[in-house]
């Protein structure tokens, strides 16, 4: 059986385009758009450090910060909003049935609110349907970084990648997506604590209703510290 492969990151939006959580307009954008993305921003970064009254221009520490933020934006933290996945790949499961998971993708998001950090693990799993096709296991990785490289409150990223493992796992007979994530704005400013974790999960099909025991046997997995695997 040949492999199939699919472009379907039109298929997985469900924000409006241009919000810090969905795609910017244009998506995905070609590395001229990029470029000149990236000068605008620079040039409207320094305006800002002006407007806090920061002497960015003769410090030596921060001449080059408007554009090093503006390269950040683009290339790494909101990175999602401008560059497609690569399409998905599938292959036959040759007759296993039961959960697939992967568990500890890293996660380095962004909050929509304040534009501070969020950072922490996500776990994914589902139950392939009849026909049998599961998807490579990077491509979870990667839809994890097509939303995560974004702004995002985490009840709506844990939305998002269960709605796109839903899709590309067509016929499925359920998904569950739970991420542990450390959120800067709650550690730096506010309240200022340390070490405060937010827990949230999203499931359909059989982990929601739960009949065969497929949500505990998801969650009881995650216990596991098989070979140094931390959760």
């Amino acid at each position: 059986m040949e492999n199939k492969r699919r472009k379907v990151h039109e298929e997985l939006e469900v924000v409006q385009e241009g919000f810090a959580n969905g795609v910017a307009p244009g998506f995905p954008l070609s590395k001229d758009d990029k470029a000149e993305m990236i000068d605008e921003a620079e040039i409207a970064y320094g305006q800002f450090l002006d407007a806090l009254r920061c002497d960015w221009r003769n410090d030596p520490n921060s001449m080059e910060t408007p554009r090093r933020v503006a390269k950040a934006y683009v290339n790494d933290l909101w990175a999602g909003r401008y560059t497609a996945m690569s399409p998905i790949t599938s292959f036959p499961s040759d007759g296993y049935d039961g959960i697939i998971i992967e568990r500890n993708i890293p996660l380095t998001s962004m909050c929509s609110h304040h534009h501070q950090t969020i950072g922490g693990a996500v776990h994914i799993g589902y139950i392939a349907g009849e026909g049998g096709q599961v998807i490579g296991l990077s491509k979870l990785n990667r839809i994890v970084e097509l939303f995560g490289r974004r702004g995002a409150i985490q009840e709506q990223l844990t939305s998002a990648i269960h709605n796109a493992v839903s899709k590309i796992t067509d016929g499925n007979k359920g998904v569950i997506v739970t991420i542990v994530g450390t959120h800067n704005c709650v550690s730096c400013r506010g309240v200022k604590h340390q070490g405060a974790a937010m827990v949230t999960t999203k499931a359909s099909g059989v982990f929601r209703d739960n009949k065969n025991l497929s949500r505990k046997e998801f969650f009881d997995s995650l216990k596991i510290n098989n070979g140094g695997h931390n959760i």
